[in-house]
């Protein structure tokens, strides 16, 4: 016999609970889109599989108090894993991983943004891990089980048999899944939570020795890409023309364009910035993308200051800060260029005094710099107006030519404003993010305004070009209903969704006279050539990804970090081509087990591909340290 047959096991009973709880998680807590029956069959499977997994290694403890303990504390750390993925996933629409974890340190700062994440229902989820711990404590006697040896096997055996099957049934729904997994969401749908973060532990591993065994031969192959599909080497009609000027770059924290030219309650919701598209010596370009993942913040920097794309898991910022890069302080640098970042939250935040000293960046003027009190701070810390206000006195004392980045802070989740603040009500929808995030985008427009107004008081306008880029979405998918209804359609579509990802670009040059809104796709990728350019600085035997945005001959798409893509003609998402203009699906998903996305047929499968492969190229870049071995110019 295997085991005593009159009882039921505590590991099966703690099974079976388990993987209900965690199925109604999936289906309830995360939006986890399912487009067929065998899709509903796996997400429904997986957790019970996953459960029995680690649940039955308490047969292999001798003592029937360790096999206890083991239960009781694997329930309330796999339940801690759920409750952890459900609170991030309320912020990102997405699931953590293992280099997030190493982002720790920023967890004191987030402070009332993760608190605003926790329901008082989340408490629920414990609900199992409770009686659980009843059973096993006050009801030991009823679930006591002499396991033999054939029963402990038997145990392990079927573990690893419906691990197989889950696998099985994942190839069979979506082939070469593990080997194409840019979407963690797929992980999460076809092998479950946890077996997501082993493969995540795995994935880490193996960039992790990446950098160990390269040696540089990768180079070759990676500059012959560049140099035949990105098109470095031209020079648009635009070149040096901001030759020695001061770059001032505003990072606008979480603007989305859909709130430019646009009205809520009536009331214009960025009239500065609206002002400036149509300003005779701005560059407004509509069409342009923010093409951040996990980083959020920080990868808009790395995209910016270096043409790589960030990574698909975690932040550069955390897990590469040590590398060499050849970014853009440092080639400004060797032109004459002090550079210099404002941001008023301390210099660890996001790895900064790191990261900031492989960039080259010359000083970082952290909170420290500024005066901050209770009342001039709010939600991450000191409001926007106060924050350009005090940085004018920083920016006066700096040797021209400067290179200058303003980090905003106030337009960040959740969105918090006092009354006295708001020069527009919020929106009347289901979602409080939604609703507070106009009234703190106003604020936002209203203080750039107030810091062009300061640079023509203390004269620094007319010697700079002012940059002002949006670094990421503000909106996640998580709240689509009520985006939705605001923008007055039914549903969000995937394609709706990656339009939602366009963010504010603006090239403000004083005195030039000849601005315009440019619809050409373009991206963060960009920036680093763009500027540059403008102001006339070589930069040879260089390795990027991006184009000039003034340069005719160009590709003609933008990547984004989840392989997805936008075209000149095309959109890429959730495994979908659409036709840009129209919306319309160009090529219906395959209802076979084939990835619609390969298939030779469809009109994004060439652009698809392309796209991968330059993602590859730039995280070798990244996970192998290559510009380590590259010379660049004196």
């Amino acid at each position: 016999m295997m085991f005593n047959q009159k009882r039921i096991p505590l590991f099966v009973i703690a099974t079976i609970l388990f993987g209900i709880k965690t199925y109604i998680v999936y289906r309830f807590m995360f939006n986890i889109d399912l487009e067929n029956i065998l899709q509903e069959i796996i997400l429904f499977i997986n957790p019970f599989v996953s459960a029995f997994l680690f649940f039955a290694v308490s047969v292999w403890f001798k003592k029937t108090s360790r096999q206890m303990k083991y239960i009781r504390y694997m329930a309330l750390i796999a339940t801690g894993v759920i409750f952890a993925n459900i609170v991030f996933y309320r912020s990102f629409a997405d699931f953590i991983t293992i280099p997030q974890l190493f982002q720790g340190s920023n967890a004191a700062d987030l402070g009332e943004s993760i608190v605003s994440l926790i329901k008082p229902y989340d408490i629920l989820i414990f609900t199992d891990v409770a009686i659980i711990w009843y059973l096993s404590r006050n009801r030991l006697d009823s679930f006591i089980v002499d396991f033999s040896r054939r029963g402990k096997v038997f145990a392990l055996s079927m573990s690893f048999l419906l691990l197989a099957g889950n696998f099985f049934l994942a190839e069979v729904e979506r082939p070469q899944l593990f080997t194409r997994a840019f979407d963690r969401e797929y992980l999460v749908k076809n092998i479950g939570l946890f077996n997501y973060h082993l493969y995540d532990i795995g994935i880490n591993t193996k960039a992790t020795t990446q950098k160990v065994f390269a040696d540089g031969n990768e180079i070759p192959e990676i500059k012959a890409y560049v140099e035949e599909n990105i098109k470095t080497d031209q020079k648009s009609d635009m070149f040096g023309v901001a030759k020695n000027k001061n770059v001032i770059f505003i990072n606008a924290e979480s603007l989305q364009s859909f709130v430019i030219n646009d009205e809520v309650n009536g009331e214009e919701i960025t009239p500065f910035l609206n002002s400036l598209t149509e300003d005779e010596d701005t560059y407004y370009f509509e069409n342009f993308y923010h093409q951040t993942e996990q980083g959020k913040t920080s990868d808009s920097e790395f995209l910016v200051e270096n043409s790589l794309y960030p990574l698909s898991r975690g932040a550069v910022f955390f897990t590469q800060a040590q590398n060499e890069y050849h970014a853009m302080p440092e080639i400004m640098g060797k032109a004459g260029y002090n550079s210099v970042v404002f941001h008023a939250n301390n210099k660890t935040f996001w790895n900064r005094d790191q990261m900031y000293e492989s960039l080259d960046v010359d000083k970082f003027y952290g909170e420290e710099a500024y005066e901050v009190t209770e009342d001039n701070s709010v939600g991450w810390g000191l409001k926007d107006k106060p924050f350009f206000e005090q940085s004018i006195d920083h920016l006066q004392s700096l040797d021209e030519p400067y290179y200058s980045k303003f980090i905003t802070l106030t337009n960040h989740f959740p969105f918090e404003l006092p009354e006295e603040d708001r020069s527009i009500e919020p929106y009347d929808s289901n979602s409080a993010t939604l609703n507070n995030y106009f009234p703190t985008v106003r604020y936002m427009d209203e203080s750039i305004e107030q810091f062009f107004a300061q640079l023509k008081a203390n004269g620094l306008y007319e010697d700079s070009i002012i940059v002002i880029m949006g670094d990421h979405y503000g909106i996640s998918a998580n709240h689509n209903r009520a985006m939705s209804q605001y923008l007055g359609e039914e549903e969000i579509t995937p394609f709706d969704q990656t339009q939602l990802q366009r963010v504010p670009f603006f090239i403000h040059i004083p005195g030039h006279g000849k601005g315009e809104v440019r619809s050409e796709v373009s991206g963060q990728i960009d920036v680093k050539p763009t500027i540059l350019n403008l102001l006339g600085i070589e930069h040879q035997n260089d390795i990027y990804f991006g184009n000039d945005l003034f340069s005719e001959d160009r590709k003609d798409y933008i990547a984004l970090r989840n392989g997805d893509f936008i075209s000149e003609d095309y959109i890429f998402a959730s495994g979908i081509c659409y036709d840009r203009q129209s919306g319309e699906q160009v090529k219906e998903e395959s209802d076979d087990s084939i990835d619609s996305s390969l298939a030779e047929d469809s009109a994004c499968t060439p652009i698809k591909k392309q796209v991968e492969q330059e993602l590859g190229y730039s995280d070798d870049l990244i996970y192998g340290d290559l510009f380590r071995f590259m010379e660049f110019e004196k």
